[in-house]
């Protein structure tokens, strides 16, 4: 990881993973704009968080697209995540950050819940903020039958975000 302004390596805080490479792909088919933007000062920005820990281990903390930022404060998405899939209600879950007056920006729990259960939004946001600081415990929880998906099973959070994001207003 690379310091955004300088270029120098960081440790012990969260910054973009950018890679330099001979074998590194031209550019985005058809989009020199894009190419542009990713390959900027030599180096490909791959959108990626990651931090590099006291003993060199790179970290991947989560997609930049995909922090919620509320309150002044980085949430990383896959963090709530995992904390809500260790609730045994939930089958399936994304947090996505929806637009809100107050905090800019509100951690929001998408879910599915396991067959047969109907778990509470309260019961959720409980479980989260026993194990997580209040700044990363979702304000709210929506729950749904499945998650948008690629053919790969990645969660599209680009269209959750555009369905919901009038839950707070």
């Amino acid at each position: 990881m690379r310091d955004g302004v300088r270029g120098d390596p960081v440790r012990g805080e969260p910054g973009e993973a950018v890679y330099r490479s001979p074998v590194m792909t031209a550019g985005y088919y058809k989009d020199p704009a894009a190419t542009r933007e990713a390959f900027r000062g030599g180096w490909f920005h791959s959108g990626d968080s990651a931090l590099v820990d006291d003993q060199g281990l790179r970290i991947m903390v989560d997609r930049y697209k995909d922090i919620v930022k509320t309150g002044g404060e980085n949430v990383s998405s896959i963090r709530v995540e995992a904390v809500l899939h260790e609730h045994p209600d939930v089958l399936r879950a994304a947090v996505i950050g929806l637009p809100h007056e107050h905090w800019g920006e509100a951690v929001t729990a998408v879910v599915v819940p396991r067959e047969g259960r109907k778990p509470e939004a309260e019961d959720l946001i409980a479980h989260c903020r026993s194990r997580l600081a209040g700044y990363e415990t979702p304000k709210g929880v929506v729950l749904v039958d499945t998650l948008p998906d690629t053919v790969g099973g990645k969660i599209l959070k680009y269209r959750l975000r555009a369905e919901h994001a009038g839950l707070y207003s």
